[in-house]
């Protein structure tokens, strides 16, 4: 219907005129839906969002950090949901639609604030004019000098912010004269019209008389506008308006309002629950009761202890070699915490794609037996809807599920890709990703509001906390003291955890939670200690057994680099640095072709992967000749092709199972794999002997979890046993790049990926500390701390290599610093004392873009989908030309042509990318979806490669990019 003005002319300044629209996109014909009716329905889901999500807990909080009743706090929420719109009571909103400036602009009360219009005035931006007006006849703190300290300025700020970003508090002038500065705001009969819209919002929702005692903490004010977000976009769904459109006759009068906000209240609770929002809970039960096996001495120290000290919030750290149950610890720890803090859920953070799909199988099984009440689980990272196991079944033209979200201009998309991708993900009950979907909380993204919230009602564990570059701890350090400020429980999983590391993410936390004054930390391995966040005390480190204590063999051996100039040997010498890379390699792996087992060449970058695997093809045909004697793993392959080698590698070199029992086995007689960093963290594999190149000493213990991994002494060779030349103790060959006088030295390949002086302070201890072996755990937290030692420069074989690791160890601390600086610069401001808002956007200013979290300075930071042309004319998304390029005859693709062609994408370095033009953009059929539209096209042609394999090359720029069974090259 379309909405009429009262009979007998203009509504009268008392009465809500029912003409000023809030929603209008997508409605048929010229009906538009009431502002009041928006703003009720968003007020009442508000309450229903602070009822389902919130525990008793959290409310508590809440409440204290604003400094009122509970009950009041709700009514508070409420309330300013309600207001959220306000702005769009102006002309500049109103004039939008055409008719309706027609219609308003043909009464006299509205005529005049269409004529004093220039140009157009964001509704939100508006709220932040507006608002204050309302707030001083509503008696709330007012701060005349200070306006950002005042509290009818922050709310209306924090109101303004309901599009993802704040504004800078207005200036004293503006806020002494605010239709003056802004005549897009309208008259005196606009300013009328907002009044009478609030007091209408403010009556319905419970009392006139609450009052606020002063500014918000940011502690409290982001959570809070966060409910009011997901309030407006679940109020805003196609189907909530169109089956609460008012009828022919209705009024907004008292009685007409009166009976809209009970029908939105009664229908509030089931949208919530509709869209999978709401509270989980942990049942209160033994380890033994949450998981089908006995805890193993971590776990038991963990079960047995922690309960008794968790006293709300808190952080706890827990340090285990790779393999000893951390992650079941680190759930067991969740749920404890999660009672004791009033948790609603937890979000399990990892570093990489591929971890996060491991590790949303293990989470989701602990939740289908131990999590009660709403157990919505998402898997959040920017490529989770590829994942087989958390497949996407529907998918609209903005690249998420569900239907349209129904909003004004430049909302639809937002919204909806909130709602069913990452925005809204981190706000289901339960969560695996990526860290970076809870890192973008601390940078100035749009909507960063709704990760906080969605993290600050959780339990966060951090995976693999020892595994991120200055940059992305320096946003850890910002994102827990946040944590702390908002009472969210953390526990950090590590294996290989420096002690100065924890003490920073330790003090982070504690900032938080209001204790400045440093508390030393020691941690143990293994073991695990506890930070309260009530009191601020640290407990004394617990250190725990381990039943899979060995020793680890670390056999350091000098090379020169293959094509490298580092070094002048002949590569047949026996003199340390003498001896190649590829021929050392080659006598490791001699056992293997003549006697068998599985070996793991982990290679520092995909392009010497690439040529190591070109190397054993040569050198050893008999693996080669094999479908599983020689296989290569590394980032640059298309999505579906990496997959399939990654479930060849799980299948081959996996965890004893079944069919090992019975005598069979799927694990190869003979088989090496090359890979790169990614077997480091993502895959539970097992190997019987570890060959890596040279890395910082924590990564190369990551490495060497994968080896002799698993129990197999029960096992024959043959039926998934180890060879005999394997031993009792596993067995790490590093390949050191070095000079022909053995000084160790980088490759200049290697570029920036280790920093130099982790690289020699590693050799050295390889030598100096753990010449006899590697005792894990018991050496483990010793050596990872002495690595950092500011005398190990100290303890050098003479001056000129002491002068050297010094001038390396400086260019660390610059470039650490520099990332330090970056990320502090970058990100947000810290909760405390922080009242003025528009500190969490850069004031404002220009937004950061999400992916520069995930790129990380420098990482790959693009994705390409090849064009391959086939002999016959045809052009498909795979070599073998079974996957054809979509090209829909109706100008649309469809959910399944969208999947198919992110299945054949593929990460790329950016720089390769420099040269591209036009001709490497998307079809214009493909920019409809957000997930394609930045993407870049290769069309490839075949031809042989240098060694006579084929292949596909692609000219970009000046760089031939190559297409082969390697994977992605470029030259």
């Amino acid at each position: 219907m379309e909405l009429q003005s009262a009979p007998g002319g203009p509504v009268c300044s008392e009465s809500v005129d029912q003409r000023l629209w809030g929603k209008s996109d997508g409605l048929d014909g010229h009906t538009r839906y009431p502002l009041i009716c928006h703003l009720l329905d968003t007020g009442a889901i508000a309450g229903a969002l602070w009822d389902r999500v919130l525990t008793d807990r959290a409310r508590d909080r809440l409440a204290a950090l604003v400094g009122v009743p509970v009950e009041v706090c709700r009514r508070l929420v409420c309330t300013w949901a309600g207001l959220h719109d306000l702005g769009k009571a102006t002309p500049s909103f109103q004039a939008l639609v055409t008719d309706a400036r027609r219609e308003l602009a043909g009464d006299a009360v509205y005529r005049g604030g269409f004529d004093a219009m220039q140009g157009k005035l964001r509704h939100d931006v508006a709220a932040q004019w507006v608002l204050p007006e309302v707030f001083d006849l509503w008696g709330y703190p007012k701060e005349e000098r200070r306006i950002a300290a005042s509290a009818q300025h922050q709310i209306a700020q924090l109101l303004a912010g309901h599009h993802g970003c704040f504004y800078r508090p207005l200036e004293r002038k503006h806020a002494l004269n605010p239709l003056g500065w802004a005549p897009g705001l309208g008259g005196e009969g606009w300013s009328s019209q907002r009044l009478t819209h609030a007091a209408a919002v403010r009556r319905l929702m419970g009392r006139d008389g609450d009052e606020l005692p002063g500014p918000v903490p940011a502690a409290a004010a982001v959570p809070l506008l966060g409910l009011i977000v997901v309030a407006d976009w679940l109020a805003s769904q196609e189907h909530v308006i169109k089956g609460r459109l008012p009828g022919t006759g209705w009024r907004a009068d008292d009685d007409g309002l009166s009976d809209h906000w009970q029908t939105a209240v009664s229908s509030a609770e089931a949208i919530v629950a509709e869209a999978g929002l709401g509270a989980c809970s942990f049942r209160d039960v033994p380890f033994s009761e949450q998981f089908p096996f006995q805890p193993n001495d971590l776990q038991a120290s963990l079960a047995g202890s922690l309960q008794e000290l968790v006293d709300g919030p808190g952080l706890l750290v827990v340090t285990a070699p790779t393999g000893d149950g951390k992650t079941e610890a680190g759930l067991h720890a969740a749920s404890v915490m999660a009672r004791a803090a009033g948790s609603s859920g937890v979000y399990f953070a990892l570093p990489t794609m591929a971890t996060a799909d491991a590790m949303y199988l293990r989470v989701r099984d602990f939740v289908e037996s131990n999590a009660e009440g709403e157990r919505s689980l998402t898997l959040l990272h920017s490529m989770a809807w590829l994942s087989k196991d958390y497949a996407v079944s529907a998918v609209t033209t903005a690249g998420v599920q569900g239907g349209s979200v129904l909003s004004e201009n430049g909302t639809r998309v937002a919204a909806g890709q909130w709602l069913r991708g990452a925005k809204r993900g981190l706000l289901a009950p339960v969560s695996v990703g990526t860290i970076d979907q809870a890192l973008t909380g601390v940078l100035p993204v749009r909507y960063n509001v709704l990760r906080l919230l969605g993290l600050s009602n959780k339990v966060l564990v951090v995976d693999e906390a020892h595994a991120y570059g200055p940059w992305m701890q320096s946003l850890l350090v910002r994102l827990l003291e946040w944590l702390g400020a908002m009472g969210a429980p953390v526990v950090l999983l590590s294996a290989t955890l420096a002690g100065r590391t924890a003490s920073v993410l330790v003090e982070a936390y504690r900032r938080g939670c209001g204790y400045v004054k440093p508390s030393p930390v020691e941690p143990v391995y293994p073991g695990w200690f506890f930070v309260s966040a009530t009191t601020g005390k640290v407990t004394p480190p617990v250190r725990v057994g381990s039943d899979r204590s060995r020793r680890l063999r670390l056999e350091p051996i000098p090379v020169i680099w293959d094509g490298d100039d580092a070094g002048s040997g002949s590569g047949s010498g026996t003199e340390p640095g003498t001896v190649r890379r590829s021929t050392a390699l080659a006598q490791a792996l001699a056992p293997v072709v003549s006697e068998g087992g599985c070996v793991l060449v982990c290679c520092t970058t995909v392009a010497e992967a690439q040529q190591t695997y070109r190397f054993l093809r040569e050198r050893f045909p008999e693996l080669a000749a094999s479908d599983d004697g020689l296989l290569l793993l590394h980032s640059r392959y298309p999505a579906a092709r990496r997959a399939q080698i990654t479930q060849v590698c799980e299948e081959a070199f996996g965890k004893p199972g079944e069919a090992e029992a019975r005598g069979e086995s799927a694990r190869p007689r003979a088989s090496v794999l090359v890979a790169t960093q990614v077997v480091e963290q993502s895959l539970d594999l097992d190997f019987d002997l570890v060959i890596s190149d040279l890395a910082p000493l924590a990564q190369l213990l990551q490495r060497a979890g994968r080896c002799m991994r698993h129990d197999r002494s029960k096992l024959a060779f043959g039926a998934g046993g180890r060879p005999e030349w394997v031993g009792d103790d596993p067995r790490v060959v590093v390949l050191e790049p070095a000079t022909a006088d053995g000084e160790v030295r980088a490759p200049a390949s290697w570029g920036t990926v280790y920093f130099k002086d982790l690289l020699v302070r590693t050799s050295e201890l390889l030598r100096a500390d753990a010449q006899g072996g590697v005792d894990v755990p018991g050496d483990v937290q010793r050596l990872v701390d002495r690595v950092y030692a500011t005398d190990l420069a100290d303890c050098m074989g003479d001056a000129a290599q002491r002068e050297r690791l010094r001038i390396l160890e400086a260019e660390r601390q610059g470039a650490e610093m520099a990332e330090e600086t970056l990320a502090q610069l970058t990100a947000i401001a810290s909760p405390m004392k922080l009242f003025d808002l528009s500190r969490l956007s850069n004031e404002g200013g220009q937004l950061v873009d999400e992916a520069l979290v995930t790129t990380r300075l420098g990482a790959d930071s693009a994705r390409v989908v090849c064009a391959f042309e086939q002999p016959d004319g045809t052009v498909s998304l795979d070599p073998e030309g079974t996957v054809p390029l979509p090209q829909p005859q109706n100008g649309s693709l469809t959910g399944a042509e969208v999947r198919a062609v992110m299945l054949q994408s593929a990460p790329f370095p950016g720089r390769w990318l420099a040269g591209r033009t036009d001709a490497h953009e998307v079809p214009a059929s493909w920019r409809k979806w957000p997930v394609l539209a930045g993407l870049t096209v290769l069309p490839m042609r075949p031809g042989p490669g240098p060694d006579g394999q084929p292949q596909w090359t692609c000219r970009v720029g000046d760089r031939t990019i190559i297409f082969s069974d390697l994977g992605f090259a470029s030259s």
